[in-house]
């Protein structure tokens, strides 16, 4: 069911978006404590400043392409991946299935107006959700032990984090221990899509590879760095590792 290939500084499995929310399920189901990881070219780039980042990431049993450019990269570097493996995609199937075969997801991050609202809206949506429960991402460090004791006394099979990178890879992967939760992952900016407060690339965007350019025009000072500096160094990465196989 699709096998690891080498992608620059990093790994991506070779999944379509059914093959992987499958291998998420068998996770759930064997209560294993899997930290899953997406990747686009904004990822890359930080992953080659953070050797820990790097390691973490690399770590993770199931690693997908969230960017179409990591796509097209596979290909120039002759390692094509089937399919792009967004993770706002795998966020929002991982809910429905959620509804459909009784797991119970814990929504973490984000404003608390936010949040509350991406478990009202989820809610109304799939009446049968069970949600474990659900916190702003808003909080001091000597709190972060005792949320994620909540998240263990949750019973929760599914946490989802709302941070930015590379915090919630971070604290994922520093108490995943304590969590004990079958299947994390990071969502980003997810819940301010579901909630309505920003919106997503219509269906051709995404497709073209342009959904980063559709977040861009809505926040152009705050994402100019991100995007615009970053797409043109993932950009020279490529080229060198192409040309020269090194970084």
């Amino acid at each position: 069911m699709g096998k690891r290939v080498k992608f620059l500084n990093t790994f991506v499995d070779a999944l379509t978006m059914e093959e992987t929310l499958e291998r998420i399920q068998e996770y759930i189901e064997n209560k294993d404590c899997v930290q899953h990881v997406v990747i686009n070219a904004g990822k890359v780039n930080l992953m080659q400043q953070d050797e820990e980042l790097t390691k973490i990431v690399n770590e993770c049993p199931l690693i997908n392409a969230d960017g179409q450019s990591i796509v097209w990269g596979s290909k120039i570097l002759g390692n094509p991946l089937p399919e792009r493996v967004a993770g706002i995609d795998i966020f929002t199937e991982l809910v429905k299935i959620s509804a459909e075969n009784g797991y119970k997801p814990y929504f973490f991050g984000a404003k608390e107006e936010v949040v509350s609202e991406v478990v009202r809206k989820f809610k109304k949506e799939y009446p049968n959700l069970e949600v474990a429960g659900y916190r702003n991402g808003y909080f001091k460090d000597e709190e972060a032990k005792i949320i994620a004791e909540d998240i263990r006394n949750s019973g929760a099979d599914i946490l989802f984090v709302a941070f930015s990178s590379p915090m919630k890879e971070f604290w994922i992967k520093e108490h995943m221990d304590i969590m004990q939760v079958p299947f994390a992952m990071g969502v980003g900016g997810s819940f301010d899509v579901v909630a309505g407060k920003t919106t997503r690339a219509p269906k051709w965007m995404q497709n073209c590879g342009l959904e980063w350019f559709h977040r861009f025009i809505q926040e152009p000072r705050r994402m100019f760095k991100r995007y615009i500096v970053g797409n043109l160094k993932f950009t020279a990465k490529l080229i060198k590792y192409r040309t020269k196989g090194v970084l």
